[in-house]
């Protein structure tokens, strides 16, 4: 079996997938997520590299990509440094996230199926890649590590 030209997302409330759906001029997947640039080789100063990101991605009817809204919000040693309140580095992301999502006119949360995409942002991959995972074929998406696969009934595995 190989990867579907279009792979299904099952939308998944107060899980990874709950800010998915549709909306008047298609589908969004958003999420809010920590990354690293790409190439990063861990080291004493880790914390300042991982960055939290908040994503909006928008796709036609047909799940084709058209755009996408990334916007950092912070590194993990900021979070750390103030973990709480809404000027941490978490609320913040979710706060912007929040804020694209309520611009998208006639929006409702459910199960979605788009495309293969990828672009990079600030350094770092972002997109749903499509190929083989010990044999079998596999879609993940990145930078949030959620993956696809057979039976493509739209659950994720992390």
């Amino acid at each position: 079996m190989a990867v579907p030209e279009v792979i299904p997302i099952a939308y998944e409330p107060h899980g990874r997938t709950e800010a998915i759906g549709r909306y008047a001029d298609g589908q969004f997947l958003g999420s809010v997520t920590y990354a690293f640039p790409a190439g990063f080789r861990p080291d004493d100063d880790w914390e300042k590299h991982k960055r939290l990101y908040s994503a909006l991605h928008l796709f036609d009817a047909e799940g084709r990509h058209r755009h996408s809204e990334i916007w950092c919000a912070g590194t993990w040693a900021e979070q750390q440094g103030a973990p709480h309140g809404p000027d941490s580095v978490l609320a913040r992301a979710r706060a912007h996230l929040a804020t694209l999502l309520r611009a998208l006119p006639r929006r409702t949360y459910t199960d979605i199926a788009v495309r293969p995409f990828q672009l990079t942002a600030d350094g770092v991959l972002f997109g749903l890649l499509t190929g083989d995972d010990e044999g079998e074929p596999w879609a993940e998406l990145y930078p949030d590590h959620l993956g696809f696969g057979p039976p493509w009934d739209g659950l994720y595995d992390t």
